[in-house]
């Protein structure tokens, strides 16, 4: 279970709170320390599945722990966010991504545990379009925790935009998972639950 590829996810999860005091340090180079350290994250993010794959160390406990620690990552990210400007303009439109990204997480990861209590767990498989959107949604957040001028881009700007593209990949991603799943969830049969 405590192999290269799992223990770079507990890794990624461990780095939580130290990305989250650094992001409240009162110093010039907080917001670059913080976006090292989002950036080191993602590195593992990519890395474990890699090694997973290429030593052939994929185990369900890794299934499991790799996407609850990208979520619990990009979820506090998108939290603090929002917290650096709560009452302006500015914040109430990083609420609205932050909120859809987060409540599509929510909504497909139930989604996936009721299809897995049906044995149906490859019709919400991950797709492209949730690969896309994992890729928008990465960079926008680089972006807006660096958010100094770089190579004369205004790379909070560009974050925000960006965060806008990868709500709507979101947005777009759901609509796809819930489409396949759609047979399933409307057949009539009585679940566990009685629904």
């Amino acid at each position: 279970m405590f192999n290269i590829p799992n223990s770079l996810t507990l890794l990624r999860i461990g780095l939580i709170p130290v990305f989250v005091l650094f992001f409240y340090l009162p110093f010039a180079w907080s917001h670059i320390a913080t976006t090292l350290v989002f950036a080191l994250a993602a590195v593992t993010d990519w890395l474990d599945g890699y090694l997973a794959r290429r030593l052939g160390e994929t185990s369900a406990f890794g299934a499991f722990l790799d996407p609850v620690a990208d979520k619990l990552m990009v979820a506090t990210a998108l939290v603090l966010l929002v917290d650096r400007n709560p009452t302006t303009y500015h914040g109430v439109l990083m609420a609205l991504p932050a909120a859809i990204i987060v409540g599509r997480e929510i909504t497909i990861s139930a989604l996936r545990e009721w299809m897995a209590e049906l044995g149906a767990t490859r019709k919400v498989a991950v797709n492209y379009i949730g690969k896309i959107k994992t890729t928008a949604q990465m960079v926008a957040l680089l972006l807006l925790l660096y958010r100094e001028p770089l190579w004369g881009i205004d790379t909070a700007l560009a974050g925000f935009y960006l965060l806008y593209v990868a709500a709507l990949l979101t947005l777009w991603s759901m609509t796809v998972y819930l489409m396949a799943a759609w047979p399933v969830l409307s057949d009539g049969k009585k679940t566990r639950h009685g629904t």
